[in-house]
């Protein structure tokens, strides 16, 4: 069977577990020899969006081109995973459709345990004031309002986080069944 390409695409507030489901996802895809390519939100901001802050229009720019390397990795049959908190619902819809083949994960932690999480003590730095429009505090992060997957990791663990994502892959054609 011939791999579809397919985006999937975490979003959710920093700290909401979008990586550690995305590196999951990645490690029980190419175990089942799947071809994946992770683009992780920090990362991509160290490379293909450096100089971008985080205006609306910069972060909205960042999510544009992400989706543009994602739209060119999955015509060309590669699973995509994303990991981004892209706040904004508008630009994921129009990278949805520009991809098509597009699975939205909603990653969806409440603020107050992103914040107790805080790995990277950007919460208490933005609480601080020392960081400016940051998502969840000074900025809005807007949930999806139909995705494909929900993930409350409040509430479930690692594995059935990754469950849901592959079982929904699977269901619709990118995976075969015995994958998820």
């Amino acid at each position: 069977m011939t791999q579809k390409g397919v985006t999937v695409w975490f979003t959710g507030l920093s700290g909401a577990g979008k990586t550690t489901i995305c590196q999951a996802v990645e490690q029980a895809l190419r175990a089942q020899g799947c071809q994946v390519e992770v683009l992780d939100g920090d990362i991509v901001r160290e490379n293909l969006t450096k100089g971008l802050g985080f205006s609306k229009e910069d972060r909205d720019e960042n999510i544009r081109r992400i989706g543009f390397v994602s739209h060119l990795l999955t015509r060309n049959g590669v699973v995509v995973l994303v990991s981004a908190i892209s706040p904004y619902r508008a630009v994921r819809e129009e990278v949805r459709q520009k991809i098509g083949s597009f699975v939205e994960v909603y990653v969806s932690t409440p603020l107050e345990v992103c914040e107790e999480r805080d790995v990277k003590g950007l919460y208490k730095r933005a609480r601080a004031g020392q960081i400016k429009q940051f998502t969840g505090i000074d900025d809005p992060y807007e949930p999806p309002l139909n995705p494909e997957v929900e993930c409350k990791t409040q509430q479930e663990t690692l594995e059935q986080s990754v469950h849901k994502v592959l079982e929904q892959l699977a269901a619709l054609g990118y995976l075969p069944q015995a994958v998820a």
